[in-house]
């Protein structure tokens, strides 16, 4: 007997058939001028094979830093599936291209030992590359919150925006863009705590209802140090706020001891600074070591140890 088939076993040559133009719409995408040197797309929505070495990278780039296993991962993608997504370039001379968006791909490409990459080219001023790029690593949700917040601040300053346009621009509400942007206002140790994830945006945000910057980094190690909720937070803030007397806790013992090779590190540290070097770590294996150096020589002689060292 022989099985009746369902649903989409006809195939897609029996359920396009009938739509015009249907041959053209099966096709892959394709690339035009493969030898890129001295081509212009026809439009924007056209793809380029751009070689790697025609390509640098973006000076406007809003992240700062890019995860090498998160590299390698994409990386390893690549090298089986092929770049999905091609990166966006705008044309700087007849022979280079810099990125507007997707330098982490790009990278990765290279990873990867790809020698052509694909890419939409746009027609764009460096106020206008700039915008593209912060905007879509913003879009993106691949920044840090102070990343952000630092994209917000730079967009506005450079591209004299006011608070309303850059929330048009990133799609966010005018209060949400202002709230990320008083994340600048903390101090920088909090700021540092915060991008690497030992608190998070709500601590922070918490932290601002405070104006005394010594009292924000006491708070803001007593979250990492107790384990703080951010609504456990907000009641001490509360309270330093009506004027209540709070007491600081110091770090348990055991919270504050280190593992050998940090004291170890601590040690060699200490040979080559004067002043005192601070490092705190939590349960997870999280921290922050603060290097305080009281002149250009010291630094100095400490870099030209560590150069002789490598």
């Amino acid at each position: 007997m022989t099985s009746k088939q369902h649903g989409l076993g006809r195939g897609l040559s029996s359920l396009m058939g009938s739509v015009p133009g249907a041959d053209q719409l099966r096709k892959p995408v394709g690339y035009i001028n493969k030898e890129i040197a001295g081509a212009h797309p026809a439009s924007e929505a056209d793809i380029l094979r751009i070689p790697v070495d025609m390509i640098e990278a973006n000076p406007f780039q809003p992240r700062v830093s890019f995860d090498q296993e998160s590299l390698e991962e994409l990386s390893n993608s690549i090298k089986t599936l092929g770049l999905i997504q091609p990166i966006t370039v705008r044309r700087v001379s007849p022979s280079r291209y810099q990125i507007i968006s997707g330098e982490r791909r790009y990278r990765a490409c290279r990873m990867a030992g790809m020698t052509m990459v694909p890419a939409y080219v746009r027609d764009t001023d460096d106020q206008g590359m700039l915008e593209m790029a912060i905007v879509e690593n913003i879009q993106r949700e691949d920044l840090d919150p102070v990343e952000v917040a630092m994209s917000y601040q730079r967009l506005m300053d450079e591209c004299s925006l006011t608070q309303e346009q850059m929330a048009d621009r990133v799609g966010k509400k005018r209060a949400t863009v202002a709230n990320t942007l008083r994340l600048l206002k903390l101090p920088v140790k909090v700021q540092h705590d915060l991008k690497v994830g030992l608190i998070s945006s709500g601590h922070a945000k918490a932290l601002l209802g405070l104006e005394d910057p010594h009292l924000q980094e006491q708070l803001c190690d007593m979250v990492i140090t107790g384990g703080l909720s951010v609504r456990e937070l907000e009641a001490l803030v509360r309270k330093y706020r009506d004027g209540e007397t709070v007491k600081i806790q110091k770090p348990s013992t055991a919270s504050a001891q280190l593992p050998e090779q940090y004291n170890r590190l601590l040690s060699c540290m200490g040979r080559y600074f004067s002043k005192d070097i601070s490092l705190r770590r939590d349960a997870s294996g999280k921290g922050t070591m603060t290097v305080r150096f009281s002149s250009d020589e010291e630094m100095a002689g400490f870099l030209q140890v560590l150069e002789k060292s490598l």
